[in-house]
């Protein structure tokens, strides 16, 4: 996976000051998804798909705990896919409401509730049995998500990792898909600059993809700015979707980059 592949001493922890930016200013703070869910009273449509988007979004590092703690492939699947389908009853927010909790911390502490609950009888929700269910496609690849069974962490460390990294390849893919909706030289552009983000000892320099591209160094230097600009806004954007308060982005931030020098 190309993010597994990113300098987390780069463009992850130059990201200190992601609050805020000279050349660009204040950074307001969104309207985030996990705001939407806490906030919102009885059956809101608006929560329920801020719900279901954070659950797609964040399934790798539910799976990748879940796999830790012993499961075969496919009892992880049902037990993953049986806490999303509690998860999107929407039973037990009351509690982190109250406390205006982190997505991250919430995830973590349900989950270990239900496979606590689940380890005491058995498996009472089973995909495709009428529950709308989060579709884990990308559990077709062998072992899934990236999960190592020689792997030395331990489950706990194995969801932190994951859910950076999921957040990072959102990331990615939402700066992908601006650079793509430019056109064909767009794309090109970004394909090449994306290689500049890794910490690859065969990366690409910019003078290189100035000779692939047809560019002036200078133009391409200019364009790497702006990529790695926009990159640390989207990121900051992303956090704040997993977040109630504007002063826990800094934190989480901070969180992210621990996690990714472990």
């Amino acid at each position: 996976m190309f993010l597994k592949r990113i300098s987390a001493t780069d463009d992850v922890t130059s990201l200190s000051a992601i609050g805020a930016s000279a050349d660009r200013g204040p950074v307001l703070f969104p309207t985030t998804h996990w705001s939407v869910v806490l906030e919102a009273q009885g059956e809101s449509p608006a929560a329920k798909e801020a719900l279901e988007e954070l659950c797609r979004t964040y399934w790798r590092p539910i799976y990748c705990f879940v796999r830790r703690q012993g499961g075969g492939p496919e009892e992880t699947k049902d037990l993953t896919q049986g806490f999303f389908a509690l998860l999107l009853e929407r039973r037990d927010l009351n509690a982190v409401r109250k406390e205006k909790g982190r997505l991250r911390s919430y995830l973590l502490t349900s989950l270990k509730h239900f496979l606590a609950n689940e380890r005491k009888r058995s498996l009472a929700i089973k995909r495709g049995q009428g529950q709308r269910l989060i579709p884990l496609e990308d559990l077709r690849e062998p072992e899934g998500v990236g999960f190592e069974p020689s792997d030395t962490l331990t489950a706990e460390r194995i969801y932190q990792r994951g859910w950076a990294l999921a957040l990072l390849d959102q990331v990615l893919r939402r700066l992908a898909n601006e650079y793509r909706a430019g056109g064909q030289k767009a794309s090109q552009l970004f394909d090449q600059l994306q290689k500049l983000l890794t910490d690859e000892s065969d990366r690409p320099s910019q003078a290189e993809i100035a000779g692939e591209l047809g560019m002036t160094e200078n133009a391409v230097k200019q364009a790497f700015h702006r990529l790695r600009q926009r990159y640390r806004e989207l990121l900051h954007e992303e956090i704040a979707h997993t977040v109630m308060q504007p002063d826990d982005i800094e934190d989480e931030l901070r969180h992210l980059i621990a996690v990714l020098r472990a």
